[in-house]
């Protein structure tokens, strides 16, 4: 039976340790790449010329490059939240239910940016944005907090329904049994068990938004410039090694992230 057992497990499968070290070696090294790079000492991304921090520093000395990251974080932050928070709503009203007609049409609507071409819901977002911009006069962030938000929620959505498919409906049923209020059940069973999958969509609705460049470059005012559109205008005039040096610190942006996420779910577990 063992045996058996190995037989169809993959990782006994010949070749399959070869080609798989051969995918992530392709993958990560175009990143590996980018990061040597960004402690270049001259101008060129092509050429070795010694080794600095020339780079980070001008990155750092930057302005432009300053006010896009904060503006990134700060868009992505209240857009992480909120997605998250309407996501851990639509999750529990779609998954502590009985099957009734419509259930999966409300499962298609809430990822439907997922499955259209995110250039039209951008486009979409442009037109819908002009009309209230002409008729409030106001052209904050919001309009982009709110597009951002839009995007992000089935990205939130699917990791907090995961989990909530995946829990046992006893410990629930039980605090109920022992007459606590829907709300405490909540607060005291739901959430504690729920909190993983919020953690994970919450990181990756932040990563989706810190990552966005279409829908922001169409719903964005002027000056509104984050930090991905605002290397694409770069990389529109000349590339330097200081868009390796961005590109590096955001990355290890993103490793912080999943590592502290997975130490605290990890501790939970």
């Amino acid at each position: 039976m063992a045996r058996s057992r190995h037989a169809f497990d993959v990782r006994h499968q010949s070749g399959f340790p070869t080609i798989a070290l051969t995918c992530f070696f392709l993958l990560y090294l175009p990143i590996a790449t980018l990061v040597v790079y960004a402690f270049n000492s001259g101008t060129s991304i092509a050429t070795w010329e010694g080794l600095s921090l020339r780079w980070f520093q001008a990155a750092w000395n930057n302005d432009k490059v300053i006010d896009a990251s904060l503006r990134s974080i700060q868009i992505a932050t209240c857009a992480a939240v909120i997605a998250t928070a309407v996501a851990t709503m639509a999750a529990i009203a779609t998954t502590r239910t009985r099957p009734y007609r419509g259930l999966n049409a409300k499962y298609a609507f809430i990822n439907m940016p997922l499955m259209v071409p995110e250039i039209v819901v951008a486009v979409a977002l442009l037109i819908f944005f002009s009309r209230i911009k002409v008729a409030t006069g106001y052209s904050g962030l919001g309009y982009l907090i709110a597009a951002h938000t839009a995007f992000c929620i089935p990205f939130a959505y699917l990791p907090i329904r995961a989990r909530l498919e995946t829990m046992d409906l006893s410990l629930e049923t039980a605090a109920a049994d022992l007459y606590a209020s829907p709300w405490q059940a909540f607060r005291r069973v739901t959430l504690p068990l729920l909190w993983p999958g919020i953690l994970a969509g919450l990181m990756l609705a932040f990563v989706i938004s810190l990552d966005d460049v279409v829908i922001t470059e169409f719903v964005k005012s002027g000056g509104q410039d984050t930090l991905p559109t605002y290397m694409l205008g770069q990389l529109r005039r000349v590339v330097t090694p200081e868009m390796n040096a961005i590109s590096t610190v955001f990355l290890l942006l993103s490793i912080a992230i999943v590592t502290i996420f997975f130490f605290v779910s990890r501790k939970r577990s």
